[in-house]
């Protein structure tokens, strides 16, 4: 069964569009939900990683990726550049920052390790194919998927491996991983939810959905919420693999949740932002926009940010859904957005990342690269992190 992943830009009448489905042979996917529980043979014996540095940054910089290759390293109040990395080709994978490094997938099959104050590579982890998938890091150790069809886990300090998950088949990782209850969930393009032991990399559960999954898993109160190109967000208990509800929205959802307060945040292609009830996914509000929503929410202060292919950043009122305001780009917005002291940091496909006062949507200053940022920014300075996050930024 063939699977392809369209990853790359086509210029039409002077515009970008970014193909973000999957095509190809699968209509033969599953049709139908269903949970599968893992036999329990002998499990191997659990891994032990070095153990990594503890180290404070202090710096105020605020790090992006760009399709030119590039993992910038910018000042948080100026947008003045401060070092840049290079890959090998384009970075679609969001950081995440922890002891001191800077951690990032590339769509040149490397995980990279870079020092988060001088943006010199500490070391780089070959996958067997494009690292689409942003990397979570829990002690010690990094986790990430790749589109080989492995989840790995790698030593955060030295980047060694220490266990691989492979699913089989043709199909791979694009969804993010998110640690929980020790255990890895991520969702797979085999239409699948894994639940994976974090310490062994062995298969707790996995649920099937009725289509290909691109969103990132989030865990709240032992629930793990995803979507999928079916237009379900999945409500699954996180010990058992079992369904608790489904909504299904009017598109498909790629959009990865967030839960805050009790309501789950979800975008889908049919333009709308979902406000869902955590336990139950009735529905308490939504608000339409005019494009698909392939960015995923976050919740701040009591207002959802979330960008929409209508090149818009929007602030909502996470209660009744009422718009606060709109920032418009030059085009369209697919990154999840990060707040921080007050201000808003999300990238656009017309190249720059903006940083927006918060409150009232006003534009602080932009950093135009050399390509489409689709990345999502994270700053040195986690303290300085406001609100809820969905697990495909580096944020959470």
């Amino acid at each position: 069964m063939a699977l392809r992943i369209l990853s790359s830009f086509f210029w039409s009448t002077g515009l970008i569009f970014l193909a973000f489905g999957l095509v190809n042979g699968l209509s033969g996917c599953h049709s139908s939900s269903e949970l599968t529980v893992a036999p329990t043979p002998t499990p191997p014996a659990a891994v032990t990683a070095t153990t990594p540095p503890a180290v404070t940054l202090t710096a105020p910089l605020v790090y992006v990726a760009s399709f030119d290759n590039k993992l910038y390293a910018l000042d948080t109040a100026t947008g003045t550049q401060r070092w840049v990395f290079e890959a090998d080709t384009s970075i679609q994978s969001s950081p995440v920052v922890a002891y001191g490094m800077v951690y990032v997938g590339s769509n040149d099959y490397n995980l990279y390790a870079i020092d988060a104050t001088t943006g010199q590579q500490r070391w780089a982890f070959k996958t067997g194919n494009i690292v689409y998938s942003s990397p979570v890091v829990v002690n010690g150790i990094v986790y990430v998927g790749s589109q080989d069809g492995k989840l790995y886990a790698i030593d955060a300090t030295i980047g060694n491996i220490l266990w691989v998950f492979t699913f089989g088949g043709s199909f791979g990782f694009y969804s993010s991983p998110v640690v929980a209850n020790g255990m890895v969930y991520i969702g797979g393009q085999d239409n699948q939810i894994y639940a994976i032991d974090a310490s062994r990399g062995t298969l707790r559960w996995r649920y099937s959905a009725q289509y290909y999954i691109l969103s990132s898993p989030t865990v709240a109160n032992g629930v793990v919420y995803i979507g999928s190109q079916d237009g379900r967000l999945y409500a699954i208990d996180a010990m058992t693999g079992r369904g608790r509800w489904a909504f299904k929205a009017g598109g498909a959802i790629d959009s990865s949740p967030v839960v805050a307060n009790g309501i789950v945040y979800v975008g889908s292609a049919d333009t709308q932002l979902y406000a869902l009830d955590a336990a139950t996914g009735v529905q308490r509000w939504k608000l339409g926009t005019n494009g698909v929503i392939y960015s995923s929410p976050v919740v701040a202060n009591g207002v959802v940010y979330v960008g929409s292919r209508d090149h818009r950043l929007y602030a909502v009122d996470a209660a009744t859904g009422r718009p606060r305001w709109a920032y418009t780009t030059d085009f369209d917005i697919y990154s999840t957005p990060l707040v921080a002291n007050g201000v808003v940091y999300v990238g656009s496909n017309d190249y720059n990342l903006y940083a927006l006062d918060a409150a009232t949507g006003r534009k602080r200053w932009t950093f135009k690269t050399g390509g489409v940022v689709v990345s999502s920014p994270v700053v040195a300075q986690k303290s300085v992190v406001q609100g809820t996050y969905p697990t495909v930024s580096g944020g959470k």
